[in-house]
């Protein structure tokens, strides 16, 4: 019996191999950036945040967002100064101490929640309450060299506030919040029970960050139990799908993908893991990823498909897919990431940006999906992917998008949409994440190719970026000293110590166990160093290597239902064949100083020769599946 995902045909096989052919060869890029034109591009985001945030200053503030065209502002979210809130950690980051103290001192004495305003649930939690919670750890800490003086708490005040007031929307049967919530008035009598699994899935984070400092579990209590209600519900296949009924638990979308509506479910499962060191959300996502590589991956693309069947129903990229890679190198699995970002990469060249929707099938970009929003995702891969291999060839990929961002999307105040990816026509509106995630990522990406010389790279914690690129330090307060290790060990040392027995020194820390294999790749690069062929091979051939290490016996453990009672019911065999098919072959492993270009080249080798040592065609999985039969 083939399993399911994998019944798929030679012309589609075909067609996913031209257009990689197509779009993939990106060697053709020009001379890679020197370390004098990494300092000056530098500076040269610097001054795009400042040309953005000044100008929502001076035209905009203190409604929410800007209209970079017009120069005016406007209210898109809530009517709380969402632009500025979400831009204090970038302030801080960029080392603006007066801008940062002020901005603080304006947020304490000014803005309040009790607003008859009905906001999302989603956008509110990672934008504000995010935003408010990591401004005031680097605020109330010394150790961040950003320690705002009379600084008394205000944002943490705030933020216990704002999240009080979205409480109401997780009393649900299900335990799956509400989409939208009122600040005063809590849940609308006739507000939709259909919700996204990102929206319900990616507040862990934020509400257990909250726990944490307010010593008040209830946060993170809710924020889990809506985790569990969504993988509770997955398929056989452990996938779910993108939108469910928070009262009756069915799935109303039932596509499975790595992109819109479900993308920071994923994220937040690895990254609740490395914040937290909760091994629950280390066991969803193993096998949350196993399944997404099995079912969604056609190397170097991801598609979307039925969650019960893992019938493809979307040939499609879309922009929200590209921080997939970054997630990858968090896991350590960095082969399939530099795939993936060099075929992503290549939409961006193809336009000068990524429409929202690629369609796969066509070549084109998807109908209705033609915009760029200013969107971090591929900024942020790029990132990571430099941080991990110090390959210069991202450097340059980091010079494209600011090229491409200046050219094309910079207007009077600030940053426009671009309504049309091949007309490159404007939209005269700017997110509020592109100050706090897509000037961020690029600033660091070129602070780290001369420096570095900021407190994510040299402060006393690691942090995890929140989906919204907020900083959120692994530090004691939230790391629980005694009950978990964090993701890079910061917070690990010898059990048998006493709980006043730290580590002796910021060095100390930070070169414990997981340092230099997953996370920065910034001094050791990576302690095995096969050659990239034979990291493929190994990559064939096990089941699991790397940080991301099964260490839990069987899910149950924490006493989670794994399947809804309805998915009990008439037990096939071919369920249990489907289960066994589940493969291992996308082992989670650690690569040693990568070649990107090399890499590159190698996957545009695969695409042109078809080789099953990196893309296979649909055609030939098919062929060898039914030699395996």
């Amino acid at each position: 019996m083939r399993p399911p995902g994998r019944q798929r045909g030679a012309a589609a096989g075909a067609l996913m191999l031209s257009l990689c052919s197509a779009l993939c060869a990106v060697g053709t890029l020009a001379e890679g950036v020197t370390p004098s034109e990494a300092l000056e591009l530098r500076e040269e985001v610097r001054e795009m945040f400042y040309h953005a945030f000044n100008g929502y200053l001076q035209h905009a503030f203190p409604l929410d967002e800007l209209r970079p065209f017009s120069c005016t502002g406007e209210d898109t979210l809530g009517g709380y100064a969402l632009t500025l809130i979400d831009s204090l950690d970038t302030l801080a980051l960029l080392g603006d101490r007066e801008q940062f103290s002020a901005s603080i001192e304006w947020i304490g004495k000014n803005l309040r929640f009790g607003i008859n305003k009905t906001v999302s649930v989603f956008e509110t939690t990672i934008r504000v309450l995010g935003g408010l919670l990591s401004a005031h750890l680097i605020a109330s800490d010394y150790a961040t060299g950003m320690r705002v003086q009379n600084y008394d708490g205000q944002l943490l005040h705030l933020a216990e506030d704002l999240a009080q007031r979205l409480l109401p929307a997780f009393d649900t049967p299900t335990g799956i919040p509400f989409g939208s919530v009122n600040l005063m008035h809590g849940v609308d009598e006739n507000e939709s029970k259909m919700t996204s699994t990102a929206g319900g899935g990616t507040l862990t984070l934020e509400f257990g960050v909250l726990s944490r400092l307010t010593n008040n579990p209830v946060y993170e209590e809710v924020a889990k139990k809506a985790v569990h209600g969504l993988w509770a519900r997955r398929s056989r296949l452990n996938l779910v799908g993108a939108h469910i009924n928070v009262f009756t638990s069915q799935w109303t979308q039932r596509d499975a993908g790595i992109g819109t509506s479900i993308d920071s479910f994923y994220e937040y499962l690895l990254k609740a893991y490395l914040l937290f060191g909760d091994e629950e959300y280390l066991f969803m996502f193993q096998e949350a990823y196993k399944s997404v590589m099995h079912f969604l991956h056609l190397d170097p693309w991801y598609v979307e498909v039925n969650m019960d069947s893992a019938v493809t129903v979307w040939p499609l990229f879309n922009s929200l897919q590209a921080f997939w890679p970054g997630l990858q190198v968090l896991a350590g699995d960095i082969g399939p990431a530099i795939r993936t970002h060099a075929a992503f990469f290549s939409v961006w060249r193809k336009y000068g940006f990524t429409p929202e929707g690629f369609n796969l099938a066509t070549f084109n970009v998807q109908f209705g999906q033609r915009s760029y929003p200013l969107r971090p995702e591929l900024a942020e891969s790029t990132y990571w992917l430099f941080k991990a291999t110090r390959d210069p060839w991202y450097l340059d990929v980091g010079r494209d998008i600011v090229s491409s961002l200046q050219y094309g999307a910079r207007c009077p105040c600030g940053y426009c949409h671009i309504a049309d990816v091949e007309s490159h026509a404007k939209e005269d509106r700017m997110e509020s994440f592109f100050l706090a995630e897509t000037v961020k990522y690029l600033w660091l990406l070129f602070d780290l190719a001369v420096g570095p010389n900021n407190i994510v790279e040299n402060g006393p914690y690691k942090y995890i970026f929140s989906t919204e690129g907020h900083l959120l330090p692994a530090s004691p307060e939230i790391s629980l000293v005694n009950e978990r290790c964090s993701y890079l060990g910061a917070l690990c040392w010898d059990t048998g110590k006493k709980k006043h027995d730290m580590p002796s020194s910021h060095q100390e820390i930070n070169n414990s166990r997981f340092h230099d294999q997953a996370y920065s790749g910034s001094h050791a690069r990576y302690l095995n160093k096969p050659s990239f062929d034979s990291h493929m091979k190994s990559r064939e051939s096990h089941s699991a290597s790397g940080f991301i290490k099964a260490r839990l016996d069987h899910g149950q453990k924490f006493g989670i239902s794994y399947k809804p009672e309805a998915e009990r019911t008439h037990e096939s065999q071919g369920e249990s064949q489907q289960e066994n098919d589940l493969p291992q072959r996308h082992s989670v492993v650690l690569v040693s100083d990568l070649n990107v270009k090399h890499a590159v080249d190698y996957v545009n080798d695969d695409i042109k020769s078809g080789s099953h040592r990196g893309i296979q065609s649909m055609a030939q999985i098919t062929e060898n599946e039914d030699s395996e039969e």
